[in-house]
């Protein structure tokens, strides 16, 4: 096994369950045009994304980490038509190819970006009791993940499903002596989670087109 049979074995599966979307076809080449790094969620994993929140019946989703919007119209998709979806990106022209991409693809209505630091806007978001959201996808800076984790659960409610991705680094997560931000950082999840008694969760390692990685998701099963 390797990633070319991983690749084909995704292309098999989005070719049979999935249908051809021109509009998320043209974010990622609109998002290819602008320069963007191609870490976008593959295809399938972001099918999977919007099926998550239809089976939640998630009718609030905070996504920390927009980039070009891709996993963000997956996700707002899943929305009914008073739903709200509230992304927040660093990069401004990150911010600004998304937020053209999300027009395009109609959402403009139900999903805000906000642009800036991700724990100045969490902060913000709390102090004008925007929560809690039915759903988080958390898929930002991994070095960051502890402090999205914290804020994450301040933003939720009993039953919330946190989701945050690139967890498993294709396998240097088990490194313990690691100096790599992003693997202390999710060391530092993982034992953050671990230890959270208010919710309860597991790793699904992933193989495909987007290499070898995988994701956390966690339910709320307490009260703030």
């Amino acid at each position: 096994m390797n990633r070319e049979q991983w690749t084909a074995v995704d292309h098999y599966f989005t070719d049979k369950l999935l249908e051809a979307d021109s509009v998320l076809d043209t974010v990622l080449q609109e998002n290819a045009a602008a320069g963007l790094p191609a870490i976008d969620v593959a295809p399938n994993q972001g099918k999977f994304l919007h099926l998550l929140a239809r089976i939640q019946g998630a009718r609030s989703i905070l996504e920390i980490g927009t980039l070009g919007g891709y996993s963000t119209i997956w996700l707002a998709r899943a929305l009914p038509a008073d739903g709200r979806l509230i992304t927040l990106e660093y990069d401004p022209k990150h911010a600004e190819v998304a937020q053209l991409n999300i027009t395009r693809a109609g959402l403009d209505q139900i999903v805000e970006v906000k642009v800036g630091l991700a724990l100045d806007s969490l902060i913000q978001l709390h102090k004008e009791n925007q929560g809690p959201f039915d759903m988080i996808f958390i898929d930002a800076d991994k070095k960051g993940n502890p402090d999205y984790f914290q804020w994450a659960l301040k933003l939720s409610r009993k039953g919330t499903v946190i989701i945050t991705d690139n967890v498993v680094r294709s396998g240097q997560v088990v490194d313990e002596t690691s100096t790599d931000p992003n693997i202390v950082g999710v060391r530092q999840f993982t034992d953050m989670v671990a230890e959270e008694q208010r919710v309860s969760g597991t790793v699904v390692q992933t193989v495909g087109s987007k290499g070898y990685d995988g994701f956390a998701i966690m339910l709320v099963t307490g009260e703030n």
